[in-house]
């Protein structure tokens, strides 16, 4: 077990079942994939940037956060340093290990951060000149994984458990590819 540094999560377990067991979604994914046979919590790595550049005449600085196993997530963004009662230690074993090359992150990092940027109004970038600094340590976001299947063949579904939201196929993918190496999740 290692002690992580996670942010709060903003649903719990029995919020995270009734969405995962009830609703127009949750039966899709039964006919499709078989009955929900549990949920697990998990945690994933990511390391926080802040970001700075020139839209118009105002210089902004945004604090985004990418995975740091594959960079295949997506953003988080924060309206500042998240404070330090945002987060809670634990121990656990339900996380995979950060496993990106730095390099390879500040390059996935730009490539995402300036499409969020352009969607936002490219036409007012002055430059794609980004400054990015990665800020120590790394934090761990909480998800909510419901495993739907039988005859020992599972799919996973995925919950944000800080933004709320259901997560895509790329989230699903992510987490079923790390529960397939030695090690994966805790029962």
């Amino acid at each position: 077990m290692a002690q992580i540094r996670t942010l709060k999560p903003n649903v719990t377990q029995q919020e995270a079942f009734r969405t995962f067991s009830g609703g127009l979604s949750a039966a899709l994914w039964r006919v499709r994939t078989g009955p929900l046979r549990r949920i697990a919590d998990a945690y994933v790595p990511y390391w926080l940037y802040r970001v700075r550049y020139s839209m118009g005449a105002a210089r902004l600085t945004r604090f985004f956060a990418l995975d740091a196993v594959d960079g295949s997530l997506d953003l988080f963004e924060f309206p500042g340093m998240p404070a330090e009662n945002e987060f809670l230690s634990l121990d656990t074993r339900n996380h995979p290990r950060p496993a990106l090359d730095e390099s390879r992150a500040a390059e996935l990092l730009r490539e995402k951060v300036l499409r969020v940027i352009f969607l936002q109004g490219f036409f007012k970038l002055r430059d794609t000149a980004l400054e990015i600094r990665r800020e120590p340590g790394e934090l761990y976001l909480p998800y909510w994984l419901g495993f739907y299947g039988s005859n020992n063949v599972f799919r996973c579904r995925v919950m944000d458990a800080v933004r709320r939201r259901m997560e895509g196929a790329k989230a699903s993918v992510f987490f079923e590819q790390w529960l397939a190496r030695p090690g994966g999740l805790a029962a």
